[in-house]
């Protein structure tokens, strides 16, 4: 079982390693960060923590038993009671109901915690597995778009239900 911690300093060398591990993997399925995000990944992990503590944006790590990250659940561009919602899990811990479990927490938070109203998403139609945990945790399709030059659905879900605790 994974725990989904609050983003914090002392998680970069797991989470750094778990980008690493993890990299093409991802970039099957979402654009890839590129080489500088690595290169530059103290500095970025350090400004995102900053950003965090601005209320701009909750950065959330999937923590293991042994401490290793397992995946990432991000909500990001907090404004006016929305938020983007961004999740990966790595591949050793896929399809096995973590995505799934965790956008549900996550959807709990940021209705709870960070006061939100809604989450927006989106995925590429070629990932599968990113539509089917959208689906099952009540987001709904609202239109294409394009995501690094890949088609895409956007998604929308809206938190009030979750507040009275109906959340799929």
């Amino acid at each position: 079982m994974a725990d989904l911690q609050l983003l914090r300093l002392d998680h970069a060398p797991a989470l750094l390693a778990f980008e690493q591990e993890n990299r093409a993997y991802f970039s099957a399925s979402i654009p890839d960060r590129g080489d500088d995000y690595f290169t530059h990944f103290d500095a970025r992990h350090s400004d995102l923590l900053a950003e965090q503590a601005a209320g701009l944006h909750f950065f959330h790590v999937l923590v293991g038993s042994g401490g290793e990250v397992l995946g990432r659940v991000n909500l990001i561009d907090v404004e006016g009671g929305s938020a983007e919602l961004g999740y990966r899990i790595a591949e050793k811990a896929a399809r096995q109901g973590l995505a799934t479990t965790a956008v549900r927490q996550i959807c709990a938070l940021a209705a709870a915690k960070y006061g939100l109203t809604t989450l927006r998403a989106s995925t590429t139609l070629d990932n599968a597995g990113s539509r089917a945990v959208l689906d099952r945790t009540g987001f709904e399709p609202t239109g294409e778009v394009l995501l690094g030059g890949r088609a895409g659905l956007s998604y929308a879900r809206n938190l009030s239900e979750v507040r009275e605790g109906a959340a799929p």
